[in-house]
């Protein structure tokens, strides 16, 4: 099986859980990789975080430039198109690092998908059509892109969903960020949606509440 080539991060005992966590435009999984320690997870579960490597392409709104991208974004006007067809390539690329970790020895409910900005979208379209039972979905700075085409699995119709913005981002402005929610939320999603004043970051308050939100989510195996 060929995975997607990622950054691994073991507990300090056997895993009983995992958070798969993507990346944005042009960075890579080492992005995230230090907010690991942040979180102060020790001690409320055995979860490996997985953060992978997005393909390097050309990204037609960055003049052709090849960076690493879940999908090539094709117009950057305020909706934004993208390539439905890459992204949805990247969602099967994603659904076989929750199928590894089964294969592991992690229940599915205990799996978190999550993703920065083009990568929050990726998860977003992973996680409502993945087939198992998964234990939570975690969009940052990120947008619904595939409202209109997706087919939602519905052993996922209630998954814990939470979405962080910020209200100054230049790149993913917040009201994408808010319309995603409420999309999800018409479709039948309990999402959580937040606002944080910064730009198109993480910030420590925002790290503060995904640190609680993943407390909630993985307090018992």
């Amino acid at each position: 099986m060929n995975y997607l080539p990622c950054v691994e991060i073991e507990p300090s005992s056997t895993a009983d859980a995992a958070v798969i966590w993507l990346h944005g435009l042009g960075a890579d999984g080492h992005d995230f990789e230090p907010i690991v320690p942040e979180l102060k997870l020790d001690g409320v579960a055995a979860i490996r975080f997985v953060f992978p490597h997005a393909p390097a392409r050309p990204v037609t709104v960055n003049g052709g430039f090849v960076m690493p991208a879940w999908y090539d974004i094709l117009d950057i006007n305020i909706d934004r198109r993208v390539d439905i067809d890459q992204l949805m390539d990247s969602a099967d690329a994603v659904r076989l690092l929750v199928d590894r970790e089964m294969e592991r020895g992690i229940d599915s409910r205990r799996i978190v998908l999550a993703g920065f900005s083009q990568g929050g979208a990726v998860a977003i379209q992973t996680a409502l059509t993945y087939p198992h039972r998964l234990a939570g979905l975690l969009g940052l700075s990120t947008y619904f892109a595939t409202h209109d085409r997706v087919r939602p699995d519905p052993v996922n119709r209630d998954i814990p969903v939470k979405l962080c913005h910020g209200t100054a981002d230049p790149v993913v402005p917040e009201r994408i960020g808010r319309d995603g929610c409420e999309r999800l939320r018409e479709m039948g999603y309990g999402a959580d949606y937040k606002t944080y004043p910064m730009e198109h970051a993480v910030c420590m308050e925002e790290i503060a509440d995904v640190s609680s939100w993943f407390r909630t989510i993985f307090g018992s195996p």
